[in-house]
C-alpha cells in the first residue's frame, strides 16, 4: 500500500512533508477529525446539479465534480481505474516506492506518458498530492482513517477500502457509477470475460486443469494464500486452488511443513520486478533447501514469477495476470 512483505498489504505509513511546505499544507496537518465508515457505498445521486454530484461513500456523502478534468490516484490501484474510466488525470500522479520507479509496465502507458510521478507509499506526501492541483481524488486506502479524514483538504475524495479481503471488482463498479462511467466499466468487463472464455477453452480443448496455488516466502516461512487479485482470475478460470491457500491469510509453513505443498502443480509467486524489468525469484534463499527443490511445481519448473502489483486489484492488473496464466499453462 510499510507494506507486508509476504504479499504486501499496505498498512498507515507516516507523513512526508517538506519544511517548505505551503501554508496549505501546514494547516492540513494541523489535524482533521477522523472520519467514520457510514453504511452505505458507491451509488451516485441522480440529482446531480450545479457542476458536481452528490454520491454515497462507505465514508458518507461527497460532492464530487460532475466532469473531472484532474483527476489524482492515491495508489497506484486508483490510477489505473481512473484511467480504464476515462478520467482525465491530473499532470502529476504517485507511485509507490520498494522497487518501482516508475507505473506498473502493464498499466496503460500511452494514457500515463506525459504524467510525472512522485513517491506516495509507504510514506503519504500531502505537498506533492497537492501541487498536482487535483479536481478529485480517488482513495483506495480507506483502511487508513486519519488518510479518509485529510484528503478532503486537498480536493473533494471518493474513499474506499480496497484492501477489505473482498473483490476489487466490486468496488470498481461503485467507483463507475460515482463517476458517471458505466459504460467504460462494461466495456473492460466485457473485454476481462472474452479473454476468460478463450483462455478457458483453450484449457479444456487441451485437457489442461492443474492445481494452483498463489506462494510467496518471507522470513523463513512459505505461505500459500489467496491474499488480492490472483485467485479471482483461478476461480475465474475453473482452476482448483487447495482449501490451504484459498483464504485471504491461507497458510504460514516452516522449512521443515514444505511436503504440505507437494499437491500443488503450478506455483505463482511475486516480487517487485528489479531494473530490467525482470521479476526477481522470490524464493532464491531457499534454493538449497532440499523439501522446497523436491516439490513437484518446484522440481519441474513450475514456479511463475509476476509484478507484485497486479496482486492489489485493477483492470490492467487483473487482464495481466491472465495474460501470465495463460502463459504459463498453454506455452
Amino acid at each position: 500500500m510499510t507494506a507486508r512483505p509476504r504479499a504486501p498489504r499496505p498498512r498507515p505509513a507516516s507523513l512526508t512533508v517538506s519544511l517548505l511546505a505551503p501554508a496549505a499544507v501546514v494547516a492540513l496537518l494541523a489535524g482533521c477529525a477522523t472520519s467514520e465508515p457510514a453504511a452505505s457505498a458507491g451509488t451516485a445521486d441522480t440529482s446531480a446539479s450545479g457542476g458536481t454530484r452528490t454520491v454515497d461513500t462507505a465514508f458518507g456523502e461527497v460532492e464530487l465534480p460532475a466532469d473531472p478534468q484532474a483527476a489524482l490516484g492515491v495508489y497506484t490501484t486508483d490510477i489505473d481505474m481512473l484511467v480504464t474510466l476515462g478520467v482525465p488525470l491530473a499532470g502529476k500522479q504517485p507511485i509507490r516506492d520498494e522497487g518501482y520507479t516508475a507505473f506498473p509496465s502493464f498499466f496503460d502507458q500511452a494514457a500515463l506518458a506525459d504524467v510525472e510521478t512522485f513517491e506516495n507509499f509507504p510514506e503519504y506526501n500531502y505537498e506533492e498530492m497537492l501541487t498536482a492541483e487535483p479536481d478529485v481524488i480517488l482513495n483506495g486506502l480507506g483502511y487508513d482513517a486519519d488518510l479518509v479524514a485529510k484528503l478532503p483538504e486537498i480536493a473533494p475524495t471518493y474513499s474506499y477500502d480496497g484492501f477489505d479481503g473482498g473483490d476489487w471488482r466490486d468496488r470498481f463498479a461503485e467507483i463507475a457509477v460515482a463517476f458517471d462511467r458505466e459504460d467504460e466499466h462494461d466495456a473492460w468487463v466485457e473485454k476481462y470475460e472474452a479473454k476468460v472464455a478463450e483462455v478457458r477453452a483453450a484449457l479444456d480443448a487441451a485437457d489442461v486443469h492443474p492445481v494452483v496455488a498463489p506462494v510467496g516466502y518471507w522470513d523463513g516461512s512459505v505461505t500459500a494464500s489467496c491474499y488480492g487479485m490472483p485467485c479471482l482470475v483461478f476461480k475465474d478460470l475453473g482452476l482448483e486452488i487447495p482449501e490451504y491457500a484459498d483464504s485471504w491469510d491461507g497458510t504460514v509453513y516452516s522449512l521443515e511443513q514444505l511436503e504440505a505443498l507437494s499437491d500443488v502443480d503450478v506455483m505463482f509467486a511475486s516480487d517487485a520486478p528489479g531494473a530490467d524489468g525482470a521479476i526477481p525469484d522470490p524464493f532464491a534463499e531457499i534454493e538449497g533447501n532440499a523439501l522446497w527443490s523436491a516439490l513437484p511445481a518446484v522440481s519441474s519448473g513450475n514456479v511463475v514469477r509476476y509484478d507484485m502489483e497486479m496482486n492489489y486489484g485493477s483492470p490492467s492488473g487483473q487482464y495481466a495476470f491472465l495474460e501470465v496464466v495463460e502463459k504459463a499453462l498453454l506455452p
